[in-house]
């Protein structure tokens, strides 16, 4: 490629030096040499393709593009992207055929882990394997390890134990960010006092309403019972119904169940399973709510003109520990890379892919973050995604993955959906989760 197609192809990610050496220099001048010689370790694979597929399209697929193409430019090699919305359903039946991408990148680690176990799926390279180690957070290593096999690397994630709010509304009313549940259920009666429903929530989402609550939980649950108990829970080593999760959803329903706290803005208890997740927190910015617990990627559906900072319009606060002296969980979610093919140029793409220096041209598009602890956070475009970053890195954080993308799709997209949609319009907590339990796959 020409150094006018980098500039058009990298515009938001390219290097400042490979910018550089493209204005007015030409490929293989001293200036172009010294902008790709970070990538000199993955030359010697020039006009080869990989091949790389996921779900990931639309404007996060060409951010996706942008981020590797200082990489492209500078290796030779091409990488042929492809997203695709079945992607999930589809890709068990393509790798049983035989018809593979050279790389996947996976949503959840329970497809990893089914792809590794077809045996289709090869190992990670000693080079991935070391920036993993290097790198990522234990808690996150783990998802891509497969029967004591490492498959794939940790690509980016969110956050999803956040709850939004409005520091400049707060700062009028004398509020502050709560540390604990108990200060945080203190704070929503102080709210609700007011006459302001203090939280707002929606759960429509077409085929997938009802994962906002299956959220709810799974964050409850870690800060009741603690991440051994969630992993339990996850993997079926107790029941789906266990008397902790009946305990924990109970606690939920203390908020989005209590009509003196919901729903702001949009009417009572009722309207939250008719209220689109995407609309769900706007009411904070008219003042008809002030909380609303959702992932960091809720960022994409405030309005544009909304300041989004510690003392602006939009910002959020980690959803504080039942029991601060047993941890501070995170719940969150991401995806993973990991190879079908064991090629040189192939590997040579999923070493990059591993590293800090892919996390920070990631970054660099913006919206994105990931748990690279190499990731220089000065790159990072808001607060929100420094917040994320922060805490998807903290040694002190113990990170688990969402829980409902880790069980069987019958019933993590499935009846875990459909019976949280059932409990928020009032059906009752023991017999849902009790359903749920007897749908889960023998």
């Amino acid at each position: 490629m020409g150094c006018a197609g980098v500039l058009r192809a990298t515009a938001i990610t390219a290097t400042v030096a490979l910018l550089a050496a493209c204005a007015g220099t030409d490929a293989g001048s001293p200036s172009a040499e010294a902008a790709c010689a970070p990538f000199a370790g993955y030359r010697g694979h020039e006009g080869t393709t990989v091949t790389i597929s996921s779900s990931i399209r639309g404007v996060e697929a060409d951010k996706l593009a942008q981020a590797w193409e200082a990489f492209q430019s500078c290796t030779g090699i091409t990488i042929d992207y492809t997203g695709r919305a079945d992607f999930e359903a589809t890709l068990p039946a393509e790798v049983a055929a035989g018809r593979v991408p050279d790389l996947a990148i996976f949503p959840q680690p329970g497809l990893l882990a089914a792809m590794a176990r077809t045996g289709r799926l090869k190992p990670a390279g000693k080079d991935v394997a070391a920036d993993v180690e290097r790198y990522y957070p234990a808690d996150w290593k783990r998802y891509g390890v497969v029967d004591g096999v490492l498959y794939g690397a940790p690509l980016d994630g969110n956050v999803k134990s956040l709850v939004w709010y409005s520091p400049k509304y707060f700062a009028e009313h004398g509020y502050t960010v709560p540390q604990t549940w108990a200060e945080l259920i203190a704070l929503s009666d102080r709210i609700a006092a007011t006459g302001v429903k203090p939280w707002c929530a929606g759960i429509e989402s077409g085929g997938a309403t009802g994962w906002p609550i299956t959220d709810w939980l799974e964050d409850t649950l870690l800060r009741t019972a603690g991440p051994a108990v969630y992993d339990q829970w996850v993997e079926h080593r107790i029941p789906f119904d266990d008397p902790r999760v009946v305990e924990a959803l109970e606690r939920v329903g203390t908020i989005l169940r209590n009509p003196r706290y919901v729903n702001g803005g949009f009417g009572g208890v009722e309207s939250i399973a008719g209220t689109a997740y995407q609309e769900g927190g706007l009411p904070i910015l008219q003042r008809q709510c002030a909380l609303h617990r959702q992932a960091s990627f809720y960022m994409n559906w405030w309005p544009a003109n909304a300041t989004v900072a510690e003392d602006g319009d939009l910002y959020a606060f980690y959803l504080p520990p039942v029991d601060p002296a047993a941890g501070r969980p995170v719940l969150g979610a991401g995806d993973f890379a990991a190879a079908f093919a064991d090629r040189a140029e192939v590997q040579a793409v999923a070493a990059y892919l591993a590293t800090p220096a892919f996390a920070d041209s990631r970054a660099r598009t913006g919206g994105v973050v990931g748990p690279n602890t190499g990731l220089d956070k000065n790159v990072l475009a808001n607060p929100i995604e420094k917040l994320s970053a922060g805490l998807l890195t903290d040694p002190g954080v113990t990170f688990r993955f969402d829980g409902s993308d880790q069980m069987p799709a019958a019933v993590g997209a499935g009846t875990f959906w459909s019976g949280m949609t059932d409990w928020i319009k009032g059906a009752d907590t023991a017999t849902v989760l009790h359903r749920i339990e007897t749908s889960w796959p023998a």
